[in-house]
């Protein structure tokens, strides 16, 4: 698909995919006969938080992009009937809170590549979503055409500790009418959010109440919480992993401190490392450019 200036919306709608066990909600922009690019969104986060136009830019450069919710959040299966860690469990790593791994998680998402006829795809992940996506890389190598990991560490315990007020924030016991969600919503990204660019509130405010609208699951969230809490250590190996890889991060980033990114960047063999000035833990519009163009050079585009 020849890269356009001009935007042209290409999204299928909302879609459901099984995996394993599980359905997963997905979505595709761009069309099927071009390059797959799978985007891997983070902790308690909706797949909308790959920004509609975010994914229309991409698709215009020459990809077919596919958004998906994680198990445990928005349409995807929640684990109802799955423990639900208790604060201490979270706080101490224990195992015992876990109701699945990360792995678990990637593995999902092979199935949903599996569903979509895709043999491998270039990767993205945020977050949770960059750890996901590097055990994409490692467990299942032949389906990572190339990895993007974006604000997100190794599992390391010595790197990519996030602030301690913001820890503790995350932690918090969540509002649950819709109101007081959009304004946590709002409060939280003021927390972890760049600095020095347009902080968008009404935006911000408009795409948390549409995450409210298509569904809310604080103990899946926590779940989730405690999937990362236990993942060991995944430096070792990170240095299997021989697929072009770049890794970006925040030089403000209060949530995954930028030492996560630059461990990643030194555990993968050949990653180039892009660190942003100004940038924390989100994906301000400002930096969509350098950001998609980042991507595309990985993909060797």
């Amino acid at each position: 698909m020849p890269a356009s200036s001009e935007h042209r919306p290409t999204a299928s709608g909302e879609l459901t995919a099984p995996a394993g066990e599980l359905e997963l909600c997905y979505e595709t922009f761009g069309v099927p006969e071009a390059a797959p690019l799978l985007l891997v969104m983070g902790l308690a986060s909706q797949m909308i938080l790959w920004d509609d136009e975010f994914c229309e830019l991409l698709a215009a450069r020459g990809f077919w992009v596919i958004r998906f919710d994680n198990r445990d959040v928005g349409r995807s299966t929640i684990m109802r009937g799955t423990r639900i860690p208790r604060r201490w469990q979270l706080l101490t790593r224990s195992a015992s809170g876990a109701a699945y791994s990360l792995d678990e998680m990637a593995a999902d998402t092979v199935g949903l590549l599996d569903h979509l006829g895709i043999g491998a795809a270039h990767v993205v992940g945020a977050s949770m979503g960059g750890m996901i996506a590097q055990l994409i890389a490692i467990n299942h190598p032949d389906r990572v055409l190339s990895l993007v990991s974006i604000m997100s560490t190794t599992g390391d315990r010595r790197v990519g500790r996030p602030d301690r007020r913001v820890a503790l924030w995350m932690l918090r016991k969540p509002r649950g009418d819709r109101e007081g969600y959009i304004a946590e919503q709002v409060d939280t990204y003021r927390a972890i959010g760049s600095q020095g660019f347009e902080f968008e509130e009404e935006y911000k405010r408009e795409r948390a109440g549409r995450c409210f609208d298509r569904g809310i699951h604080p103990a899946g969230s926590v779940r989730q919480m405690a999937a990362i809490g236990v993942a060991p250590d995944r430096t070792p190996l990170l240095g299997r992993v021989r697929v072009p890889t770049t890794v970006i991060h925040g030089d403000v980033d209060p949530l995954v401190n930028v030492s996560g990114g630059r461990a990643t960047a030194q555990a993968i063999p050949g990653a180039k490392l892009l660190i942003i000035a100004g940038m924390g833990h989100d994906l301000p519009r400002e930096l969509w450019s350098q950001i998609i163009d980042a991507i595309v050079q990985n993909t060797g585009g």
